[in-house]
């Protein structure tokens, strides 16, 4: 990578590399497991102008998501923060059976469908054929598309301006950060509002959240390198609010620039605890490299002494995350023989690069493990929950960022 892609300054500078892996969600059917594996440099830079953090755009989102492995609807936690984001932004924002939502990378209609069962009228933008197709099979209205300010034209022409316009988890998947957001600029009305939702690059940082850098997140936002992404297509802040999920992320509220006004209190905020993390200098990523390298060395240390010991582990979940985990880690089945997943689509197939099979849930209580690593571990809550049921033989739970850690559960 020569220029960011957002300022287009050749100052970079590298923060932490994780070798070359396959791409995460590129799961491996049983009739692949001969044929070459295509694996690409994985490693995040950021910005020294901008503070935008990155990685090279060496795929393309159309080679990641035509065809999906992820479909929302299989986290219990995640539909019930988007029901509660649905129904707060009703309230926030006046939405009545008047009013049009869109959502951009809509997925199976997830959040829309309590969109939808308000009356709202709502349309989802989702370039996945297959996560697409589910969401129109649950009633979502769902067009099969990339935005870029086309599209943005297009749907506006079509359907009028949105009230609203969500954008949550794809921020980071677009290399073509300026021309996406300027397709949000295209959606959303003249006074209108977009939501963003999109990791926070402070506790990815401060966590050690190294596992969600993977090649469909193309770039890692603070929220001062956000304002600088949402002004190159015509966009302000207006209003931040920090968030539990995975692991840590940030809701960017914004508005078209000429309507936007001052930005709240909440987002000085913010910027005040990123400049006092040392995000806008170099010193704020100096010790992150060696704390990933301490992550692999206790996962390693862990699995081989269980393997010694006689004792049994197994995964829980095949999350993109976990594939960039188990990658730099170089887990492979002698150490952790299957992992198991609720989604359907993944059963059957590999996890990429380590091979890993994935099997259904139903699994570990036939097997009785010693031990269940979780891959999810944004989930804790709900999958201490879910697995409590481990508890019966003895079993315990291994959640390995952002340090290695080994629970016992209980009913």
């Amino acid at each position: 990578m020569t220029r960011c892609r957002l300022c287009g300054s050749e100052a970079t500078a590298s923060v932490v590399d994780l070798g070359a892996t396959p791409p995460c969600e590129s799961f491996l059917a049983a009739d692949q497991l001969d044929r070459p594996e295509p694996a690409y440099p994985l490693h995040l830079r950021v910005c020294t102008d901008c503070w935008l953090a990155q990685i090279p755009p060496l795929i393309t989102p159309e080679e990641t998501f035509t065809q999906y492995a992820y479909f929302s609807s299989y986290s219990t936690s995640w539909v019930e923060h988007a029901r509660t984001f649905v129904t707060d932004a009703a309230e926030r924002l006046s939405l009545g059976p008047g009013a049009f939502v869109v959502e951009v990378a809509s997925n199976d209609g997830y959040l829309l469908k309590h969109v939808r069962d308000r009356g709202i009228r709502c349309l989802g933008i989702e370039p996945s054929v297959n996560v697409g197709g589910a969401a129109r099979e649950a009633g979502v209205p769902t067009l099969t598309a990339f935005l870029d300010p086309d599209t943005g034209a297009a749907v506006r022409a079509e359907h009028g301006p949105a009230d609203l316009v969500v954008a949550n988890n794809v921020y980071a998947h677009i290399p073509d950060v300026v021309g996406f957001t300027r397709g949000l600029r295209a959606l959303v009305a003249d006074e209108g509002w977009v939501s963003i939702e999109v990791q926070h690059l402070l506790t990815l940082i401060e966590e050690n959240q190294y596992d969600t850098i993977y090649h469909e997140h193309f770039q890692y936002y603070t929220v001062a390198s956000a304002i600088r992404a949402l002004a190159s297509g015509g966009l302000a802040l207006v209003d931040v609010e920090l968030l539990p999920t995975h692991g840590g992320s940030v809701r960017l509220w914004a508005r078209p620039a000429e309507a936007a006004g001052e930005p709240g209190g909440r987002v000085a905020d913010v910027l005040d605890r990123e400049k006092a993390a040392g995000l806008q200098e170099l010193s704020g990523y100096a010790e992150f490299s060696a704390r990933v390298a301490k992550v692999r060395r206790d996962l390693l240390r862990f699995l081989i002494e269980a393997a010694e010991r006689g004792e049994t582990v197994v995964g829980y979940g095949a999350p993109g995350k976990g594939n960039t985990l188990l990658n730099h880690c170089g887990v492979r089945p002698d150490l952790l023989p299957y992992t198991v997943d609720r989604n359907p689509y993944k059963h059957g197939r590999f996890t990429p690069g380590t091979r890993i099979p994935i099997l259904p849930p139903e699994r570990i209580a036939a097997d009785r493990p010693d031990y269940v690593l979780v891959l999810p571990w944004n989930l804790r809550a709900e999958l201490v929950e879910q697995l409590s049921y481990v508890h019966e033989w003895g079993g315990r739970l291994v959640f390995p960022i952002p340090e290695l850690s080994i629970v016992e559960v209980k009913r």
